[in-house]
């Protein structure tokens, strides 16, 4: 790590990584305690990091000011600043709450993942910073706590009020096989991905931020539903239960409706993709993107797009967007083989129409 030895004067003593992710299916279902079904892609951030003797942190991202620019705090003095920093601070504030034996360190974290593409670039950060940390300090966390302690550093300090999915699925997913995980018991298995279907992932150049406001408002209308349903969460909720909903104000009610349905897609899906039924899995992307769209209003017009010109592919089974939404990506169910001709063919007709570029991130270019 040529770049950590400049800023630092000493090389790293750990490096360690972790990859971004993408959704097949299952948004918003994450924080009502529901079932999700990410993926883990090609593109990883890593942290190369190096233990001091003292209480300081000194950080620098390759990906701000292209590394040059080193920033600096005191473990037990985290103060939010608005910037990539907070993350590093929100990990060791979290640790230190939870007693972990922490020390200063020095740390040089350099990332493949776009940011604000919705593919979990913080919770990558997170948890490849976590890793470097656990090594260097030995620290006694497993892969699942680990995830936990980078949830808590973004909703408790960044202010973003995620859900568990991207910090679980960037400590235990991997790229062949989709993560069914319960949100709720934290269960999970995985699901291989069939040598016949092949991910596409397109950003649509209008970037998204989890910080911001309508993604926590959203958080707080399923909490509030779930109060009005005396529930502890949505997904204590069926489809038998969805007449239920009448009795709820808008837009409250169509919120509910897509986090019940859309729990419901996801193990749909994963009995679809175990079974090899692309038709049926293509069907479900598509109807989770109507209701993102129409019940959790989180989709985008240049996302819409984007779904609708991967829709005319002959070689698409289904799209939708991934992430939390407000921008970010969309995610294509394909034949194997096809991906890239597919992406450039799709984004070349979203540029024609938008004057805005879109970018094919999975499978990257080589």
């Amino acid at each position: 790590m040529d770049r950590f030895t400049a800023l630092f004067e000493r090389p790293p003593g750990v490096v360690a990584d972790a990859p971004g992710r993408v959704n097949l299916i299952g948004e918003h279902t994450d924080y009502n305690g529901g079932l999700v079904l990410p993926i883990a892609i090609p593109q990883r951030t890593v942290a190369a990091l190096a233990p001091r003797a003292d209480g300081r942190v000194r950080a620098a991202s390759a990906n701000v000011d292209g590394g040059r620019q080193v920033a600096e705090y005191a473990l037990g003095a985290e103060r939010r600043t608005g910037g990539w920093l907070d993350y590093v601070q929100g990990v060791t504030r979290a640790l230190r709450a939870d007693g972990a034996p922490l020390r200063g360190f020095d740390l040089h974290v350099s990332s493949e993942v776009p940011i604000g593409s919705g593919l979990s670039s913080s919770a990558a950060l997170e948890v490849a910073l976590l890793r470097a940390l656990r090594q260097a300090f030995a620290l006694r966390l497993d892969d699942v706590a680990l995830a936990l302690v980078g949830q808590r550093a973004e909703t408790d300090f960044v202010g973003a009020r995620v859900g568990v999915m991207d910090q679980m699925a960037a400590s235990l997913a991997d790229e062949r096989s989709a993560l069914l995980l319960d949100t709720r018991s934290l269960e999970y298995r995985r699901i291989p991905l069939p040598a016949a279907v092949e991910l596409l992932v397109l950003d649509s150049g209008v970037a998204h931020r989890h910080a911001s406001g309508p993604y926590n408002t959203r958080r707080a209308e399923c909490e509030e539903a779930a109060r009005r349903l005396d529930v502890p969460s949505l997904c204590a909720l069926t489809p038998a239960d969805l007449p239920r909903l009448a009795a709820l104000p808008a837009p409250l009610d169509r919120r509910v409706r897509h986090v019940v349905a859309e729990t419901a897609r996801v193990a749909d899906a994963a009995a679809a993709l175990t079974a090899g039924d692309f038709g049926r899995l293509g069907g479900l992307l598509r109807a989770s993107h109507v209701s993102l769209r129409d019940d959790y209003e989180v989709s985008t017009p240049e996302l819409d797009l984007l779904v609708e010109l991967a829709g005319a592919e002959p070689d698409v089974w289904g799209a939708r967007l991934t992430g939390g939404g407000f921008g970010g990506s969309v995610l294509i169910l394909a034949r194997a083989g096809s991906a890239k001709a597919i992406g450039p063919r799709i984004a070349a007709a979203y540029q024609a129409r938008t004057s805005r570029k879109a970018t094919l991130l999975v499978p990257p270019i080589s």
